[in-house]
Order: C-alpha cells, then structure tokens, then sequence
C-alpha cells in the first residue's frame, strides 16, 4: 500500500518516517565514517549526526570549486510536504523559499549541515580510496552526471567492509516510461526513473553486489511537489492531467486521488544496500 507520511517527534527532533525508514535501512553504526553526497545540502547527514562518529556532506549540484564550508544558509529552500506535517528539506534548486528560520522548534532537517560541508564533483570525489565505512546518496545518483561514473566513485571511496546506501526513484521492472512524461513536465532535466532492474544491473555492472533492497509506494499531495515546476503552464498542464485521470481520463501513471480535497499522487522509492565486491 502506499504510505502516506507525518511527522514523528524524537526527542530534540522531527523526523519525517521516510527519512527514519530510510536511517533504519541504512544501519548506521556509532563507529561508522560517513560520506553523504547530495544536490545541495540535503537532510541526511543531520539525520545522521550523533548515530555515527563522523559525517562528511558533499554537495554535488554546482560546478566543483575548492572545497569550503557551506556556513550560510542557503536563501532557497524546499518545502516538501507529507500528509499534515510539513517536513523542510534544505536543497539548492527551483524550489520556492522557505520562511522558516532554524531553530530549536524547527524540524532537524532544516538545520544547518555539519561543519566542513564541502562542493565537489560526485564523479570525482576528493577523497582517498577506501576512506568511508557508510557513503548515502538520496534522489541525486541519476541527476550528478553519468550515474555509472558516480557510482563507481561512491564505490571507490568506500571501504571493502562498508556499504554504500541508494535512495531513488524508480519502476516496476514491467512497467513503461510513460510516468517519465510528467516528471519531464515538472522538470525538463528530469534524466529518467530507472527501472528496479536496471538500477541493479548498473551496481552490479559497476563492481559491486545489491545486499538488501527496499521498494515502497509513497503517497504524497500534488501541490508541494508542483511548487517546484519550472513554470506555472506546466503545473497546470499536470495539475489538468491528473484531475482528468480521477474522472476516468487517459492514465498518467501517477495514480492520482482525491483526498480530503486534495490531489494526491503516487511515486514509487527505492533503497539499496551495496558492498563493493
């Protein structure tokens, strides 16, 4: 079934249960170095801080430059938003801005990154080999480039033991591109949602072995998500679309419904659990 989303409350945080789904796949250990690269400053690697003894935060979206601490915050922040808990994630792209400062009452995702989180290119890490015992990458693998070549850096740079954790979209291995078309209207660098097989034929053609894997349904609201959309004649093209479809319309693959008034929609994630071979 799908899984709508709220946000549930841990002592001195808020934490989405997608990303607390996500933190439990993963396993985090107390000894664990980790290795988060992202678009922008994503919500993992505070989600991570205090389980593991150290975390590194890359952000791949911008052109490389000399590594320097992302102190500011950045002015343009997402708003994702899960049934009747908005969970603010803080990312670099064309999403509106969000008017919530950091603080104590707010959730840990919108927080600050950890020190020392640095830009660099996802397919050339500025890291020994072999140097993290966990390395994440959430909804970025396919949007930092040419994603065997990332992968292979991810793989490069963690240790024979350790395990590198992927957080995606993706389809059902019968299933056609057609969902593709309203991404692409959202947004047109929308590089494709791999299918569960092909994401595990690009790890193990990469050098490394898929040991666990979680694929889930998420049911998420519309609005949110069209904020971003990279101009107003495409969400409403979409926004049509999808109405049309719960009064019996053409599929759009998005398996859209009514609920409480709103319009909701569907995407289907995925988490691996890879140790290079």
């Amino acid at each position: 079934m799908p899984h709508p989303a709220t946000t549930l409350q841990e002592p001195g945080r808020a934490v989405a249960p997608h990303l607390r789904r996500l933190l439990d796949f993963a396993e985090p250990r107390a000894d664990d170095v980790c290795l988060d690269v992202a678009r922008g400053p994503g919500p993992l690697p505070a989600a991570l801080t205090g389980l593991v003894r150290r975390v590194t935060a890359v952000d791949a979206a911008s052109p490389p430059r000399s590594p320097s601490p992302l102190g500011a915050r950045n002015p343009r922040t997402a708003t994702t938003t899960f049934a009747t808990g908005p969970v603010r994630i803080a990312v670099l792209g064309d999403e509106p801005p969000d008017a919530v400062p950091p603080s104590s009452g707010a959730p840990f995702e919108a927080r600050r990154l950890p020190a020392g989180a640095v830009r660099a290119d996802a397919s050339a890490l500025p890291y020994r080999n072999r140097s993290f015992s966990l390395v994440t990458t959430r909804f970025a693998l396919f949007h930092l480039g040419r994603p065997e070549l990332v992968l292979r850096e991810l793989l490069r740079v963690c240790r024979r033991d350790g395990r590198v954790v992927i957080a995606d979209l993706v389809r059902g291995n019968t299933a056609g591109t057609d969902r593709d078309r309203i991404e692409r209207l959202r947004d047109p660098n929308h590089p494709g949602t791999p299918s569960i097989a092909g994401l595990t034929e690009l790890i193990v053609s990469a050098g490394a072995n898929v040991r666990r894997l979680d694929v889930f349904t998420v049911e998420r609201p519309l609005e949110p998500w069209l904020a971003g959309a990279s101009d107003a004649d495409a969400a409403d093209v979409i926004r049509t679309e999808l109405l049309d479809e719960v009064d019996g319309g053409p599929r759009t693959g998005a398996k859209p419904r009514i609920i409480g008034g709103e319009l909701w929609f569907t995407q289907s994630w995925a988490h691996l659990a890879v140790e290079p071979i």
